[in-house]
């Protein structure tokens, strides 16, 4: 049997300790049960590349995965030899009521883990070329109507503030020589779950409507083109640091509105008033749903990214219509 591989290998599994296979990347991804993390699986194993995945449960040693604690930061750091490119997605949901607990466990999901995963890596004698560490547009903060691309700085509050610690976070794969890229990603648009997957129910049956007076931007992706994006970053050297994975063509709430309401020809009147969301504790709402963010991917424009779905109408017909 002739060899898959560089190395000689004649098999994926022989190879797959050791590295690539098929000109392909091995690629560890952590948060690989969400939603997002088990799209860039199938995305990744049909662009050819070899998956590993970090796991905090039982592993399935069958696909090689591997076993990782992110509270303690124990990580089978034997297991990660051959990695090539690492998918960082890991981590606490954002919503929900922020009481102090839900938030140090957010903190803890995103910058205390990242800062073991990173520490990691700095430290195996053949280090990943590649570190994509998950950052959100919630660095930015409540900005209004201000376009923000990637050098805009980052906004106050609790979200901005856990963002910008969140990225510093792998700053020892960076000092390590790893290519570390924060992709700050939007609302990602998908009907099988996510803010879409939400807003559909009640659209559907006529009960959508604007949050507050809907004034404020959304900065939105597909999911299809944030997989892209992922792949892009992954194969293109020149990218690195924050990089806004959001489509150029970031709607106010109300807009929003209007266009899925139209691309499911239902009414959508009755608007979610602002008062009710503010009495929310924590704050969930106002960093939220109720922040403007306008943000412009002015990384991956000067790419080269090419979008499968760049405007509103056209990503909502596609996906709902």
């Amino acid at each position: 049997m002739p060899p898959v591989c560089g190395v000689g290998y004649t098999s994926a599994l022989e190879c797959r300790g050791v590295c690539a296979y098929s000109g392909g990347m091995k690629v560890l991804v952590t948060g690989s049960s969400g939603l997002i993390g088990g799209a860039l699986i199938t995305r990744l194993t049909g662009a050819g590349h070899y998956v590993v995945r970090l796991v905090r449960g039982t592993p399935d040693r069958s696909r090689g995965d591997v076993v990782w604690d992110p509270v303690t930061g124990h990580i089978e750091r034997s297991q990660l030899k051959g990695i090539e490119g690492v998918v960082h997605l890991a981590g606490e949901n954002i919503l929900g009521l922020w009481t102090k607990s839900k938030k140090e466990r957010i903190h803890k999901s995103r910058v205390v883990a990242t800062e073991y995963l990173a520490e990691a890596l700095a430290g195996m004698v053949v280090r990943p070329e590649v570190m994509i560490s998950a950052s959100a547009v919630g660095f930015y903060g409540d900005r209004g109507d201000e376009w923000l691309p990637e050098h805009a700085p980052a906004g106050r509050g609790f979200l901005p503030q856990l963002c910008r610690e969140w990225e510093d976070a792998s700053a020892i794969a960076r000092n390590a020589g790893i290519r570390v890229v924060h992709p700050r990603i939007g609302i990602v648009l998908t009907p099988r779950g996510g803010a879409l997957g939400q807003m559909l129910g009640p659209f559907k049956m006529g009960l959508g409507g604007p949050i507050g007076r809907g004034r404020q931007y959304m900065s939105w992706i597909t999911l299809d083109d944030l997989l892209d994006a992922f792949l892009f970053m992954l194969e293109n050297p020149e990218l690195s640091g924050p990089v806004n994975a959001v489509s150029p063509d970031p709607v106010t709430n109300r807009d929003f509105t209007k266009t899925l309401a139209r691309t499911l020809h239902r009414p959508a009147f009755l608007p979610v008033p602002s008062f009710l969301l503010n009495a929310l504790p924590g704050g969930m709402a106002r960093e939220t749903l109720l922040a403007s963010a306008r943000v412009q991917p002015a990384k991956l424009q000067r790419a080269g990214f090419t979008y499968q779905h760049s405007d509103l109408e056209s990503a909502l017909t596609h996906l709902v219509g």
